[in-house]
């Protein structure tokens, strides 16, 4: 093992501490002899453990060993891999070296541990290789990401050589990309050790555009803009402004879920944060997706100043937007930023027009939403027809008379009309039926 791990060219920045490296060197202290049992075991034990940790979180099933290595695989980002990275391999001579790296994989793949278990007494490679999880809710680990490794998993099992493993993952990076990016749908962002990291969000809600009843027009102009921007047309930044609780965040999480097969990819970013944009879109302006960098619930204070960063951002400073980022935005503002009567001291009222300079610099930040888009408290027609919907998607029998009673009732004594009072309505409904 330890052998061919050495001869890896284009996948070798493994890191020292990875689980191949540290089986690798495992397993040439094994082949020089001079080692102590228990130690050895412990060592091996250790690896096992993380091979474990690592299943667990993304729900591996069957075969551990060839889980894990498939999750190399499609996650490793490399000059070939990231070549491949939503458009597939071309010819080259980069090739050749991808595929004496897929032939040692192969190796790997079929490596026999029957040796150095019996020399030590040990089994813990044959249950991993012949293992059945504990069956456990989707919530409790990433489903999108285990669906894809135990599928290129079982592929690469039957694949006969090199040539066909080349294809398989290929055609993987072309499907979906390589690394974090490839297999997640949306990222927070963090700072660890001053290194600012890009953590993927592994429970997505599962929601679609359908799932929103009402706001058709509101749903169109969203998806057109959308649309457009993941063919590579001119889109524009979208501003989802309205009363609270009637879908703007959900319209968002649907988008996501609507377009992740077609290379879109979403990261959050908090209004703390805004500092860091810069350098987030330099980190992905060169990636083969399409990002839309989401801010939720987006609002300032009269003396908060962040909005200034993400001005720049959108339009105004020396290097401009690239052309695989969007900015969505939801606030209960259609300004954004609040105003106040004192802004308004300096106002010359000619035509409509505000020439306060308060009032300019406020009004500027919204100005730069290409796409502003309303999302009105529904009228109280519009609410029943929300809860009726959504009744007959959760499989709630009622009498529509009864529906609408009670559907009354629970928005008087739970904060009014809104689709989010619809869905809390619908939620105690299928508890109590």
């Amino acid at each position: 093992m330890y052998r061919d791990i050495a001869k890896l060219v284009l996948y070798r920045n493994l890191g020292e501490d990875s689980i191949l490296m540290k089986l690798s060197g495992i397993f040439e202290e094994f082949a020089g002899g001079g080692y102590e049992k228990p130690e050895l075991v412990s060592k091996i034990y250790d690896q096992i453990k993380r091979i474990l940790d690592i299943s667990t979180s993304y729900g591996f099933d069957k075969n551990l060993w060839h889980n894990y290595l498939s999750f190399i695989l499609i996650t490793n980002e490399n000059s070939f891999s990231m070549t491949c990275e939503k458009v597939g391999a071309n010819d080259g001579t980069v090739n050749n070296f991808a595929k004496a790296d897929f032939k040692i994989f192969k190796k790997l793949f079929d490596f026999d541990f029957s040796e150095i278990e019996e020399a030590l007494d040990i089994d813990c490679f044959s249950t991993i290789t012949n293992y059945k999880a504990i069956g456990k809710k989707e919530q409790m680990y990433n489903k999108n990401v285990s669906e894809k490794v135990q599928k290129i998993s079982c592929a690469i099992e039957q694949a006969a050589d090199e040539n066909e493993i080349f294809d398989i993952v290929t055609d993987f990076y072309r499907a979906y990309g390589v690394g974090m990016f490839g297999l997640n749908k949306a990222f927070r962002i963090t700072r660890e050790h001053g290194n600012l990291e890009f953590v993927p969000i592994n429970n997505t809600e599962d929601v679609r555009l359908d799932d929103i009843i009402g706001y058709e027009i509101q749903k169109k102009k969203i998806t057109d803009n959308t649309e457009a921007f993941v063919e590579g047309k001119k889109s524009n930044n979208a501003l989802l402004f309205g009363d609270s609780g009637t879908g703007k965040s959900t319209t968002i999480k649907a988008i996501i879920n609507e377009y992740y097969d077609r290379g879109l990819r979403m990261i959050e970013i908090y209004k703390h944060q805004f500092q860091d944009l810069a350098q987030v879109i330099s980190l992905i302006k060169n990636r083969n997706y399409r990002f839309i960098i989401y801010m939720d619930d987006l609002s300032f204070e009269e003396f908060e100043i962040e909005y200034k960063y993400l001005k720049a951002v959108i339009e105004g400073g020396l290097e401009i937007k690239p052309d695989n980022v969007l900015i969505y935005a939801t606030s209960n503002r259609r300004h954004i930023i609040k105003e106040t009567w004192s802004d308004r001291n300096d106002v010359e009222n000619r035509n409509g027009m505000h020439k306060s300079d308060t009032m300019q610099e406020k009004l500027s930040l919204v100005n730069r939403f290409g796409v502003t888009i309303n999302y009105s408290k529904p009228s109280q027609k519009e609410y029943f027809q929300i809860v009726k919907g959504l009744a007959q998607k959760n499989g709630i029998e009622l009498e529509d008379e009864k529906l609408f009673l009670e559907a009354n009732q629970w928005e008087l004594a739970h904060g009014g009309i809104s689709g989010r009072t619809a869905q809390q309505f619908i939620n105690y409904l299928a508890g109590v039926l």
